[in-house]
């Protein structure tokens, strides 16, 4: 489990087909890589997406890609040099500055519009329609890896602002339009909707609540207070 706050950002060295997937090799800043931090077999979070430690140095570490991490996330359009948000597991003790993040990748989506001002900078964001229903506004998603308050929610985008010390601590991805980036929406929405759906077929013996559409339930205020959420 990750909590979305950058640790530091790596640089993709090389990526190296292996079978249906890769094996790519990542350096960091020598800090991040330290024996006490990080040993073979842990997690960390590469753009969002959860790798595992195969082999390390002082300034580099090793990590396989499956074939389903490529077909769900952005890995298969990296190349060498590509910058990476890097960050450890948490602990115990970890401060939960962002929210809960698993890095399981839920889509990609695509930078359409980036505004700059003083002390901050809007971007918009396209993601795939059938992720918008775990959005809210003033909820929590990953972008990248990184823990971001959406603001607005609109159709098939949401609006995000980036502070200057988050823009300061992270890769510029974000900042291009036209960049793709890894999805992974707030895990408690996936789990509420789940569970709402299997409360509705064991009351109401498949039965909808609101609309279902193609196995997934609509949620709305009305049907999240008729069971009990509120």
């Amino acid at each position: 489990m990750f909590t979305g706050i950058i640790e530091c950002v790596g640089i993709l060295l090389s990526k190296d087909k292996r079978g249906e997937g890769y094996t790519i090799t990542v350096k960091t800043p020598p800090a991040f890589l330290v024996d006490s931090r990080v040993r073979i077999g842990d997690s960390i979070a590469n753009n969002g997406v959860c790798l595992t430690v195969t082999a390390k140095s002082s300034d580099t570490f090793t990590a396989d890609i499956s074939h389903e991490t490529v077909a769900h996330t952005c890995f298969c359009e990296y190349n060498q040099g590509q910058r990476l948000n890097l960050e450890l597991a948490c602990t115990p003790s970890t401060h939960l500055g962002g929210h809960i993040v698993q890095g399981h990748v839920d889509g990609v989506g695509e930078v359409t519009e980036v505004k700059k001002s003083a002390d901050s900078i809007d971007v918009l964001i396209k993601i795939p329609r059938e992720l918008m229903h775990y959005v809210a506004k003033k909820g929590s998603i990953a972008v990248n890896g990184i823990s971001l308050t959406v603001n607005e929610v609109f159709a098939d985008s949401i609006r995000l602002t980036l502070i200057k010390h988050t823009q300061k601590a992270v890769s510029g991805d974000l900042f291009t339009v036209g960049c793709r980036v890894n999805i992974e929406v707030d895990v408690l929405a996936r789990y509420l909707e789940r569970l709402m759906m299997s409360k509705d077929s064991s009351l109401h013996n498949e039965e909808t609540i609101g609309t279902r559409s193609a196995g997934r339930s609509t949620m709305s205020l009305e049907s999240l207070t008729q069971n009990g959420f509120f």
